[in-house]
């Protein structure tokens, strides 16, 4: 029973930055995990997913090498995966894509607060931004892309794109 709450708390990791934007539907819809291994070790409340772990639910897929979920006493969970690079997709309400990489990402439910790290990219069509380390405040609707002193945080916005209710094809 404890992994199948821990299981569902993957949706977290699927929301990212736009949670309150995502297809309503999606966290209704059940949670698809295939992967190499999984295993769970009750006495830490850790699950480990690894060898090319595939999540989905509704529009939401990720796609990682492995993915550890960890819950400690009284607080919520903390997901963190890794690969080369984690991917993930997810259609909004207005029908537009959004899509992510990073070397690791790391959501923590508690602080309801999202960690991009290396080579990380969120994109919408063709506007996106492109750092070292991204982070994004749930609560707070707040991004920061941050890059190392010899790199640079690249963003490319096409207004159009971003004001169509849809995607052209």
């Amino acid at each position: 029973m404890k992994f199948v709450k821990n299981v569902l708390l993957l949706t977290a990791l699927c929301s990212m930055s736009v949670s309150v934007y995502a297809l309503k539907g999606d966290t209704d819809q059940p949670i698809d995990i295939s992967s190499g291994s999984q295993s769970l070790d009750l006495e830490k409340n850790i699950v480990v997913l690894t060898d090319n772990v595939l999540i989905t639910q509704g529009s939401i897929k990720i796609q990682a090498a492995n993915v550890t979920i960890t819950r400690q006493e009284g607080k919520k969970e903390k997901i963190e995966a890794s690969g080369s690079p984690v991917t993930f997709q997810q259609t909004l309400d207005s029908g537009k894509p959004v899509d992510g990489k990073a070397n690791s990402v790391s959501y923590d439910l508690n602080q309801e607060f999202l960690t991009l790290t290396g080579k990380a990219e969120l994109k919408q069509i063709d506007s996106f931004v492109k750092a070292d380390k991204i982070t994004y405040d749930v609560k707070k609707q707040q991004l920061k892309a941050t890059s190392s002193t010899q790199g640079r945080v690249k963003t490319v916005l096409i207004p159009t794109q971003l004001q169509e209710s849809k995607p052209k094809k």
